[in-house]
Protein backbone atom coordinates (compact mmCIF):
# COMPACT_ATOMS: atom_id res chain seq x y z
CA UNK A 1 0.00 0.00 0.00
CA UNK A 2 2.86 2.58 0.69
CA UNK A 3 4.64 1.71 -2.67
CA UNK A 4 1.12 2.01 -4.49
CA UNK A 5 0.64 5.60 -2.36
CA UNK A 6 4.37 6.39 -3.11
CA UNK A 7 3.61 5.64 -6.82
CA UNK A 8 0.15 7.65 -7.02
CA UNK A 9 2.73 11.12 -6.38
CA UNK A 10 5.04 10.73 -8.93
CA UNK A 11 4.64 9.89 -12.75
CA UNK A 12 6.88 9.72 -15.44
CA UNK A 13 6.76 11.45 -18.65
CA UNK A 14 9.28 12.20 -22.25
CA UNK A 15 12.11 15.30 -21.22
CA UNK A 16 11.58 18.82 -22.46
CA UNK A 17 13.62 21.72 -22.88
CA UNK A 18 12.19 23.05 -20.09
CA UNK A 19 13.56 20.51 -17.87
CA UNK A 20 17.20 21.29 -18.68
CA UNK A 21 18.06 23.37 -15.55
CA UNK A 22 16.59 20.38 -13.71
CA UNK A 23 18.80 17.49 -15.55
CA UNK A 24 21.82 19.72 -15.74
CA UNK A 25 21.71 20.11 -11.97
CA UNK A 26 20.94 16.22 -11.90
CA UNK A 27 23.41 15.23 -14.37
CA UNK A 28 26.08 17.13 -12.28
CA UNK A 29 25.01 15.75 -9.20
CA UNK A 30 25.68 12.55 -10.69
CA UNK A 31 28.91 13.78 -11.54
CA UNK A 32 27.83 13.11 -15.41
CA UNK A 33 28.68 15.83 -18.35
CA UNK A 34 25.96 17.83 -19.34
CA UNK A 35 27.37 19.05 -21.99
CA UNK A 36 27.31 15.46 -23.32
CA UNK A 37 24.21 14.52 -22.48
CA UNK A 38 22.19 17.99 -23.19
CA UNK A 39 22.25 16.76 -27.33
CA UNK A 40 20.81 13.94 -26.07
CA UNK A 41 17.72 15.06 -23.95
CA UNK A 42 15.15 14.00 -26.79
CA UNK A 43 16.57 10.26 -25.18
CA UNK A 44 15.70 11.00 -21.72
CA UNK A 45 12.44 10.49 -19.27
CA UNK A 46 12.02 11.83 -16.18
CA UNK A 47 9.85 11.34 -12.95
CA UNK A 48 8.38 14.06 -11.33
CA UNK A 49 6.50 15.20 -8.38
CA UNK A 50 2.83 16.60 -7.62
CA UNK A 51 4.09 19.57 -8.17
CA UNK A 52 6.09 19.54 -11.18
CA UNK A 53 9.63 18.75 -9.94
CA UNK A 54 11.75 16.73 -11.28
CA UNK A 55 13.23 13.99 -8.76
CA UNK A 56 15.21 11.64 -11.50
CA UNK A 57 15.87 10.72 -14.78
CA UNK A 58 16.74 8.40 -17.25
CA UNK A 59 18.43 7.67 -21.24
CA UNK A 60 16.99 5.27 -23.60
CA UNK A 61 18.48 5.26 -26.57
CA UNK A 62 17.46 2.85 -29.59
CA UNK A 63 19.44 1.50 -32.50
CA UNK A 64 17.91 -1.22 -34.86
CA UNK A 65 16.61 -3.66 -32.29
CA UNK A 66 18.83 -2.47 -29.26
CA UNK A 67 17.31 -0.37 -26.79
CA UNK A 68 20.41 1.17 -23.96
CA UNK A 69 19.23 2.55 -20.68
CA UNK A 70 21.82 5.07 -19.13
CA UNK A 71 22.91 8.06 -17.07
CA UNK A 72 19.93 6.71 -14.26
CA UNK A 73 19.98 9.27 -11.59
CA UNK A 74 17.64 10.65 -8.62
CA UNK A 75 17.47 13.98 -6.71
CA UNK A 76 15.96 11.69 -3.88
CA UNK A 77 17.28 8.00 -3.76
CA UNK A 78 14.31 7.33 -1.22
CA UNK A 79 11.75 7.42 -4.59
CA UNK A 80 14.49 5.54 -6.85
CA UNK A 81 13.21 1.76 -6.90
CA UNK A 82 9.28 3.63 -6.77
CA UNK A 83 10.88 5.46 -10.11
CA UNK A 84 12.36 2.67 -11.72
CA UNK A 85 9.52 0.60 -11.81
CA UNK A 86 7.69 3.66 -13.59
CA UNK A 87 10.51 3.73 -16.04
CA UNK A 88 9.87 -0.38 -16.41
CA UNK A 89 6.55 0.00 -17.71
CA UNK A 90 7.52 2.90 -19.81
CA UNK A 91 10.27 1.29 -21.08
CA UNK A 92 8.51 -1.78 -22.33
CA UNK A 93 5.85 0.41 -24.11
CA UNK A 94 8.73 2.01 -25.86
CA UNK A 95 10.51 -0.96 -26.89
CA UNK A 96 7.17 -2.76 -28.23
CA UNK A 97 6.19 0.59 -30.70
CA UNK A 98 10.40 0.47 -31.62
CA UNK A 99 10.43 -3.20 -32.30
CA UNK A 100 13.13 -3.39 -29.89
CA UNK A 101 14.26 -7.28 -29.71
CA UNK A 102 16.90 -6.63 -26.63
CA UNK A 103 17.79 -4.64 -23.55
CA UNK A 104 21.02 -3.08 -22.67
CA UNK A 105 22.72 -1.80 -19.98
CA UNK A 106 25.65 -0.85 -17.50
CA UNK A 107 23.36 0.66 -14.50
CA UNK A 108 24.31 -1.54 -11.52
CA UNK A 109 21.33 -1.45 -8.90
CA UNK A 110 19.82 -4.34 -7.55
CA UNK A 111 16.58 -3.37 -9.19
CA UNK A 112 17.34 -4.18 -12.96
CA UNK A 113 18.84 -7.95 -11.88
CA UNK A 114 15.82 -8.10 -10.10
CA UNK A 115 13.56 -7.37 -13.38
CA UNK A 116 15.72 -10.17 -15.26
CA UNK A 117 19.03 -8.38 -16.60
CA UNK A 118 22.00 -10.40 -16.51
CA UNK A 119 25.40 -10.33 -17.69
CA UNK A 120 25.52 -11.64 -21.37
CA UNK A 121 26.94 -14.59 -22.68
CA UNK A 122 29.95 -13.93 -24.89
CA UNK A 123 27.95 -14.66 -28.35
CA UNK A 124 25.42 -12.79 -26.98
CA UNK A 125 27.56 -9.78 -26.68
CA UNK A 126 28.82 -10.00 -29.93
CA UNK A 127 25.19 -8.81 -30.84
CA UNK A 128 25.82 -5.20 -29.14
CA UNK A 129 25.94 -2.58 -31.36
CA UNK A 130 28.95 -1.43 -31.95
CA UNK A 131 28.77 2.20 -31.22
CA UNK A 132 27.42 1.38 -27.87
CA UNK A 133 30.48 -0.52 -27.80
CA UNK A 134 32.86 2.00 -28.35
CA UNK A 135 31.30 5.02 -26.64
CA UNK A 136 30.65 3.07 -23.21
CA UNK A 137 33.34 1.18 -21.03
CA UNK A 138 32.24 -1.20 -18.79
CA UNK A 139 30.49 -4.42 -17.62
CA UNK A 140 26.64 -4.46 -19.49
CA UNK A 141 23.95 -6.46 -18.20
CA UNK A 142 21.46 -7.39 -21.32
CA UNK A 143 17.52 -8.45 -20.72
CA UNK A 144 15.78 -10.26 -23.90
CA UNK A 145 12.42 -9.16 -24.91
CA UNK A 146 11.59 -11.24 -27.37
CA UNK A 147 13.49 -14.87 -29.13
CA UNK A 148 16.33 -13.49 -31.84
CA UNK A 149 16.95 -17.04 -33.05
CA UNK A 150 13.23 -17.68 -33.60
CA UNK A 151 12.61 -14.52 -34.95
CA UNK A 152 16.10 -14.58 -37.52
CA UNK A 153 14.78 -17.92 -38.55
CA UNK A 154 11.28 -17.10 -38.99
CA UNK A 155 12.60 -14.08 -41.28
CA UNK A 156 15.10 -16.37 -43.10
CA UNK A 157 12.43 -19.06 -43.55
CA UNK A 158 9.65 -16.77 -44.89
CA UNK A 159 12.15 -14.98 -47.43
CA UNK A 160 13.34 -18.08 -49.08
CA UNK A 161 9.67 -19.03 -49.67
CA UNK A 162 9.35 -15.46 -50.71
CA UNK A 163 12.33 -16.44 -53.14
CA UNK A 164 10.85 -19.90 -53.93
CA UNK A 165 7.35 -18.09 -55.03
CA UNK A 166 9.36 -15.26 -56.56
CA UNK A 167 11.25 -17.70 -58.75
CA UNK A 168 7.88 -19.30 -59.76
CA UNK A 169 6.60 -16.64 -61.23
CA UNK A 170 9.57 -15.48 -63.17
CA UNK A 171 9.00 -19.57 -64.58
CA UNK A 172 5.23 -18.94 -65.13
CA UNK A 173 5.91 -15.23 -67.38
CA UNK A 174 8.73 -16.90 -69.16
CA UNK A 175 6.86 -19.99 -70.42
CA UNK A 176 4.07 -17.87 -70.91
CA UNK A 177 6.26 -15.47 -73.24
CA UNK A 178 7.92 -18.83 -75.06
CA UNK A 179 3.84 -19.51 -75.85
CA UNK A 180 3.25 -16.05 -77.00
CA UNK A 181 6.28 -16.07 -79.58
CA UNK A 182 4.90 -19.40 -80.41
CA UNK A 183 1.80 -18.54 -81.48
CA UNK A 184 3.23 -15.49 -82.68
CA UNK A 185 4.91 -17.68 -85.02
CA UNK A 186 2.04 -19.46 -85.86
CA UNK A 187 -0.01 -16.52 -86.31
CA UNK A 188 2.30 -15.23 -88.94
CA UNK A 189 2.83 -18.64 -90.85
CA UNK A 190 -0.62 -18.50 -91.21
CA UNK A 191 -1.02 -14.77 -92.30
CA UNK A 192 1.38 -15.25 -95.22
CA UNK A 193 -0.49 -18.48 -96.09
CA UNK A 194 -3.46 -16.55 -96.33
CA UNK A 195 -1.49 -13.87 -98.29
CA UNK A 196 -0.30 -16.11 -100.89
CA UNK A 197 -4.05 -17.92 -101.26
CA UNK A 198 -5.00 -13.92 -101.85
CA UNK A 199 -2.62 -13.25 -104.03
CA UNK A 200 -3.25 -16.24 -106.38
CA UNK A 201 -6.94 -15.75 -106.23
CA UNK A 202 -6.70 -12.17 -107.50
CA UNK A 203 -4.24 -13.55 -110.52
CA UNK A 204 -6.50 -16.11 -111.43
CA UNK A 205 -9.32 -13.74 -111.28
CA UNK A 206 -7.22 -11.25 -113.46
CA UNK A 207 -5.98 -13.52 -115.85
CA UNK A 208 -9.24 -14.67 -116.11
CA UNK A 209 -11.20 -11.53 -117.31
CA UNK A 210 -8.07 -10.83 -119.62
CA UNK A 211 -8.86 -14.17 -121.49
CA UNK A 212 -11.24 -12.95 -124.75
CA UNK A 213 -14.79 -14.52 -124.98
CA UNK A 214 -14.87 -17.94 -127.92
Amino acid sequence: MLMDRMIARIHVRRATVDDLPALKALWESMRLSPEELEPKLTEFQVVENADHEVLGAIGIQFTKTHALLHSEGYMDYAIADEARQLFWERLQTLAANHGIFRLWTQERSPFWKSYGFQPPAAETLGRLPEGWRNEFAGAWLTYPLKDEDAISAALENHKHQFEQYREAEIQVVQRAKVRARTIGNWLTVVFFILAALLLGLALFLFFHNQTPPG
